[in-house]
Formats: structure tokens, sequence, C-alpha cells
């Protein structure tokens, strides 16, 4: 039998799940100023994010940002002070019209490598009424583990085929692949694809070639 739904009579994916604290807020910058400059906030983010997307099951992600810090010589202000300014995590330009104009279409969904805690605050400041936020606390394993996206998706009720993912990090592309999940970059910062890692179906330093790219999802399936 043939799907019908509204989502594939208009080539619109039924569900699209976004990394957070990449693809749709911009941490650089907070992790920059609780640094105390931009080279050390990503020489800090770098091996922070080395030690999560190596991890695989879930250790406490707080504890994962001060052992990065400690390890390229941060002292522990560092982490507190990201901590303390988390609710003041800013969206990219364009991410709340892309989210809005998604709304009427399809399923929205977060998967984050993130605590419980602080991966549903930072949902949060987006304002938007979320299907589902899924933090590698509670998948309990990090991404690219698979695990996480899959519980997003079965808590959707929704197929991998049917589903788009919305990158900020190129680690995604390893779960993404693996799962199924078309996947379009929003690579902001220019960030180089890690070795190894699968090409993304589309790749663009803003959203706005998103839209576009998720309106004709199943068109150019």
């Amino acid at each position: 039998m043939s799907d019908t739904s509204p989502a594939r009579e208009t080539g619109w994916p039924r569900a699209v799940l976004f990394d957070l604290l990449t693809a749709l807020l911009d941490s650089w910058t907070v992790w920059n100023r609780a640094a105390g400059s931009e080279t050390a906030g990503r020489t800090w983010r770098a091996e922070y994010l080395r030690r999560t997307y190596g991890c695989g099951a879930y250790v406490s992600y707080e504890q994962l940002v001060r052992e990065a810090a400690a390890h390229v010589g941060l002292p522990s202000s560092a982490p507190l002070a990201l901590e303390a300014e988390w609710l003041t995590l800013p969206a990219w330009d364009g991410v709340r019209e892309l989210l809005q104009a998604l709304r009427p279409h399809c399923k929205l969904g977060v998967v984050t490598n993130c605590s419980k805690t602080l991966g549903h605050q930072a949902a949060g400041l987006l304002g938007i009424d979320w299907d589902v936020v899924v933090t590698s606390e509670e998948a309990g394993f990090y991404k690219p583990d698979p695990r996480p996206y899959r519980l997003a998706l079965d808590r959707l009720g929704v197929d991998a085929s049917d589903a788009a993912f919305v990158a900020g990090s190129g680690y995604d592309l390893f779960g993404t692949s693996a799962v199924g999940l078309r996947t379009f970059w929003h690579n902001r910062v220019g960030l180089s694809r890690p070795d190894g890692a699968p090409a993304p179906d589309s790749e663009a330093p803003t959203l706005g070639p998103a839209l576009d790219w998720l309106r004709h999802f199943h068109a150019t399936a």
C-alpha cells in the first residue's frame, strides 16, 4: 500500500531531527567567552568533542566538559562560567524562521549530546513545542552511537527513511549514516569533515538551503 500521508504528498519528511548545540544554537560564542578567547574556546571545545564522540556509553556531560578544560590548561572557573551562561545560548540566524516554516508539515525533535537537565533547558530556549527531545543521558549513549537517533525515531513512531536530520557537527554523519537518516549539515563555522565520515546529503553554512532541501525531501530521494 502506498503512503498517502500529507508529508509524502508534499515532499516533506514526516519528521526532522536536529542537533541542538551546534546546528541550532550558537554554543561556540558562549564556550569562547567562558574560556576567555576564541582560540582557547575552540581548543577546549575540540577536546570536549573528541572525548564525547569517543565516549560511547554515557558519562556525565558536565564531567566531560571539566575534564576537557583541565586537559587544555583552562582553570576550573571556565566550565563553571559555561554552566552559568547556559541559558544565554543564542540561536543562529534563521533558526526560528526554519522551525516555524517546518512546524505545519513535520514532527520536530532534538537529539543532543548533553545531560537531561541542560539539554531540555537549551531546547526550551527556542520557544518550540518539540515533539521529542532526546539527550545522550536519556539514551544512555553519546552520538554518533545509533541509539540516541533511534530512540527519537521510536518515540515519534517514524521510520528513518521518512525522517531527516540537521547536523551541526560532522561527527553526526557517522551516526545518521548508520541509522539511515538523510542529513543536512549546517556547517556554520566551516568545520572539516572528520576522517572517514560519510558525505552529507546537503551542506551549507546557513540554514536557508535546508528549507528547500526538506521541502523536496522525497522528490530527491
